[in-house]
C-alpha cells in the first residue's frame, strides 16, 4: 500500500484534495502503532503524520504546549518534564496490548481521545485539548481554539475532532493545557476485597474531598490475590494528611499497605496499559464503560456465560475484559450486559475475522447514526478519510 507522509499542512491539503477528486480512500494515522484498533479500513493508500513532528509552541508560565500531530508522545513528555510539567490525562500506551511497534504520536492520542487512570480527576485528552488544526476531507485547512480554554457558542471543533478516529479530518497540530508535575505519589492498597466491596470502597474514596487520582480494583486472578488501589498525588505534606484521612474513611475495608516509588509507578502503568490482564495473545480484549455501581453486576453477568478475566479502573466505571476468541468473542453476551445495566463496550483486540464480523464500537440508535452520517458528510463528502473505521459505511 502506498504511504503518503506530508511534511506540512499544505502538502496534506494537496494529497487529500487529489484523493477526494479521484475517490482514493485513505487510511489516516501516525506511526501505525494503533492500526489494529477499531474496524479495518478498506483503503487504497495510507496518510501518515509521521513527518509532521515537533513542538511548535511552549509557554511554561501559561501551562500551554502545542505540537505537530506526528510528534511522539514521549517527546512531549520529555519536554514537559524538563520544566516540571506533564500531560494531565496520563495517556495509555496500547502497544503492549496490541503487540505493535512504532512511537505513539500525539495526534493519535487526540484522534482516539486516549487517557489513563487519572481521567477520574483530569478528564480525557479532549478535556485538556484547547486547540486543533486539521485538513478535512475537502482538502480545506480548519482551525479551532487557541492558547486559552474558553466556552464558545456553536460547534466546538476541538471536542468534535477529539475521538473522531481520523474520520472527519487529518490532524496537523494540537494544543494542550498542561499541569505541574506532581511532587509525590502514594497508593493505598487493600487486599482480599471482593468486587462489590471493593467498588463500594472506591466510590467512597472518590466521593471524598481528598482528590483521588487513581481508583482501581484487580480481582484475584493471580498469585497476589485481589488488590484494591487508591492513588493520591500532590505536595508531600498534603499526601501525608490525605493518606490518614482516606484510611480512616475506609477503615471498614481493613488496614491498607502504602506503596510509593518505582514499584507503585510500574503498578499504575500496568493498570493504564491494561497489562494487568493475563498475557495471552489468543484472547480477545474488550473495554467497557458503565456506572461504577453497576460494574460488578456487568462483570458477574458476563462471567456466568463466558470464560472471562477482568479488572476495574475509574472506580469501577471502566472494565477491561479478556475473553476467548471463539465465535463472536462474547460480543452478544457483552452487548446484552451493557443494554441491561447501561454503558457501552468497544472491542479492542481480536482476530481480523472477528473485527470484520462484529460491531467494534457500541451500536448506535438510528437517530444517532443519522447524525453521525450527517457530520461525516459535512466534513468528508467523498468519504475518503478512514472510511468505516468506526461504523460500517461511515
Amino acid at each position: 500500500m502506498k504511504v503518503y507522509s506530508p511534511r506540512d499542512e499544505n502538502e496534506a491539503s494537496t494529497i487529500i484534495t487529489e484523493a477526494a477528486a479521484s475517490g482514493l480512500k485513505l487510511a489516516v494515522g501516525g506511526a501505525n502503532s494503533k492500526a489494529a484498533l477499531g474496524r479495518m479500513v478498506d483503503a487504497g493508500a495510507r496518510l501518515s503524520s509521521i513527518e509532521m513532528a515537533g513542538v511548535t509552541l511552549y509557554e511554561p508560565a501559561e501551562l500551554v504546549i502545542a505540537a505537530k500531530s506526528g510528534t511522539p508522545v514521549s517527546e512531549l513528555v520529555r519536554v514537559l518534564a524538563e520544566r516540571g510539567q506533564e500531560l494531565p490525562f496520563e495517556p495509555m500506551d496500547y502497544r503492549p496490548l496490541l503487540g505493535s511497534r512504532g512511537e505513539p504520536t500525539i495526534g493519535a492520542v487526540v484522534a482516539m481521545n486516549i487517557s489513563g487512570p487519572r481521567r477520574i480527576m483530569a478528564g480525557g485528552a479532549r478535556d485538556s485539548l484547547i486547540g486543533v488544526r486539521a485538513v478535512n476531507g475537502r482538502g480545506e485547512v480548519v482551525k479551532s481554539g487557541g492558547r486559552v480554554m474558553k466556552n464558545v457558542t456553536g460547534l466546538d471543533l476541538v471536542k468534535l475532532l477529539a475521538g473522531s478516529w481520523g474520520t472527519l479530518g487529518f490532524l496537523t497540530e494540537v494544543t494542550f493545557k498542561v499541569l505541574p508535575k506532581t511532587e509525590r505519589m502514594a497508593t493505598l492498597l487493600w487486599r482480599g476485597l471482593d468486587d462489590r466491596r471493593a467498588i463500594e470502597a472506591l466510590s467512597s474514596a472518590l466521593g471524598s474531598p481528598f482528590d483521588i487520582t487513581g481508583a482501581a480494583h484487580l480481582p484475584g486472578a493471580d498469585v497476589q490475590g485481589a488488590r484494591t488501589l487508591v492513588r493520591l498525588e500532590g505536595f508531600s505534606v498534603s499526601i501525608d494528611y490525605r493518606l490518614g484521612e482516606v484510611r480512616r474513611l475506609l477503615k471498614s475495608a481493613g488496614a491498607p499497605d502504602i506503596l510509593e516509588g518505582r514499584g507503585a509507578e510500574i503498578l499504575w502503568q500496568s493498570v493504564r496499559d491494561a497489562t494487568i490482564l493475563p498475557d495471552d495473545r489468543d484472547r480477545a480484549v474488550w473495554r467497557l464503560s458503565t456506572a461504577p455501581s453497576k460494574g460488578p453486576d456487568v462483570a458477574a453477568q458476563i462471567s456466568r456465560s463466558l470464560d472471562a478475566q477482568w479488572f476495574y479502573d475509574w472506580g469501577g466505571g471502566l472494565l477491561w475484559i479478556a475473553t476467548k476468541p471463539e465465535g463472536d468473542a462474547g460480543a452478544g453476551i457483552i452487548r446484552a450486559a451493557t443494554r441491561e445495566f447501561g454503558g457501552h463496550a468497544m472491542l479492542v483486540r481480536a482476530p481480523d475475522g472477528i473485527r470484520a464480523a462484529v460491531d467494534v464500537f457500541e451500536p448506535q440508535s438510528e437517530a444517532v447514526m443519522a447524525l453521525t452520517r450527517g457530520i461525516k458528510k459535512a466534513f468528508d463528502p467523498a468519504g475518503i478519510l478512514n472510511p468505516g473505521r468506526m461504523y460500517a459505511g461511515v
